[in-house]
């Protein structure tokens, strides 16, 4: 048997919440993504890592898909993939973070009617139809924070139930995990049962895992409550190249600037893939550093963290110091990848800013899967160091 779980990944978008799960001791051995350019992404990101293949390959579309997803042939294609996973491996896990705009409370609000939110039931029925030993759920706080979405999330969680899973659930926030980020995630964790008691591990008859029996703080790094009472950088007037050093008395690496540094967003391969303005010069640097407080055209300040990394909806996210929207190596920095993490150049800056935005950030991703290792009682001297890959 090997002592790394293994992984099967929906909705995968270029791999931000596989890459966070790799570096904390899971296996991905196979994955599936909707949206072709994001799946095309995701391989060559992982090559330019001189990351291994998934065992059981990239699919497309055939786990999101809803006019395929019962369709006999795909469904049982995966059970014979998951009996097969199972004959080497001792642990079977899911993840997976289906597209949210339907719940999302600036988004588009249809809720489990729009084509994204049928994804989640239909994320939900592959969980209850292949019993992994565990899965992740991820997304958007409306789902849990609106009335009527929650009656959808709560028929969900109750599916799940009746198929044998003890779930636990969280509003987690990126930059609890060191993520220069503001970023609210709804998480939503379930355990089968008989996998439960066949491990040893105690949880009485309850359906649900209190965060006491969860070790949803292990990971913790900056509780919200210390996070956001430090005396944050308001707003300064812009200043094009101005250079202004870290203020006491705040954690510097959850700052935009130390994670463009750490980055070295400069001469990252992405660093000139940037939108650049038709018009609007003028408007750009009318807009104080750190100045947040619209829809759209949003300028970082370099001593704060970011609002929530979401580029489309003409959400527009300026350099704190430059006249110009922030560029995809900045993006990819602010979403705490790796400096060796790089998209590909023939890819269009739309879908770039589009799969970043949908990414779960790397730190937070690793975070959380430390933490359902540290529940498993799962050894991590496998876990795979992603920043010491060298690029290829």
């Amino acid at each position: 048997m090997s002592d790394r779980p293994c992984i099967f990944s929906f909705f995968a978008g270029s791999g931000f919440l596989d890459l966070g799960f790799e570096a904390s001791g899971f296996n991905i051995v196979y994955v599936n993504e909707i949206f072709p350019p994001f799946m095309a992404a995701y391989a060559y990101s992982r090559q330019v890592l001189n990351l291994p293949l998934p065992k059981y390959g990239y699919h497309h579309g055939e786990a999101g898909d809803i006019t395929q997803l019962f369709e006999g042939l795909q469904i049982q294609h995966l059970q014979e993939l998951v009996q097969d996973c199972r004959k080497s491996n001792d642990i079977v896990g899911f993840i997976g973070g289906p597209p949210c705009p339907d719940f999302s409370i600036g988004g588009k609000n249809k809720g489990r009617s729009g084509d994204n939110g049928r994804l989640s039931a239909s994320y939900v029925e592959l969980i209850c139809r292949n019993i992994p030993d565990f899965f992740l759920f991820e997304n958007v706080k409306g789902l849990w924070r609106t009335a009527k979405h929650r009656l959808f999330f709560e028929s969900l969680k109750q599916q799940l139930v009746e198929a044998g899973y003890i779930l636990t659930e969280r509003l987690i926030n990126a930059i609890e995990y060191g993520v220069p980020q503001d970023r609210e995630r709804i998480i939503l964790i379930g355990f089968q049962n008989n996998f439960i008691k066949d491990i040893g591990i105690e949880i009485g008859s309850e359906k649900l895992l209190s965060e006491e029996a969860f070790p949803w703080n292990n990971y913790i790094l900056y509780p919200q409550e210390n996070v956001f009472a430090y005396p944050w950088q308001k707003c300064n007037p812009f200043q094009e190249n101005s250079i202004t050093s870290c203020p006491d008395g705040i954690p510097q690496e959850l700052t935009v600037e130390y994670w463009f540094r750490k980055n070295n967003v400069l001469k990252h391969p992405n660093a000139e893939n940037c939108f650049q303005p038709r018009a609007g010069i003028t408007r750009f640097a009318a807009i104080d550093e750190g100045d947040d407080s619209k829809k759209s055209f949003k300028r970082l300040h370099r001593w704060r963290y970011s609002p929530t990394a979401c580029y489309g909806n003409n959400e527009v996210h300026l350099h704190p110091y430059k006249i110009r929207r922030i560029s995809v190596a900045e993006a990819l920095a602010i979403q705490s990848l790796p400096e060796n993490f790089v998209l590909p150049d023939n890819m269009s800056l739309t879908n770039m800013f589009k799969t970043i935005g949908n990414g779960v950030p790397y730190l937070a991703s690793k975070a959380l899967g430390q933490t359902i290792t540290s529940f498993l009682g799962v050894g991590v001297k496998n876990a795979v160091n992603i920043s010491n890959f060298t690029t290829a």
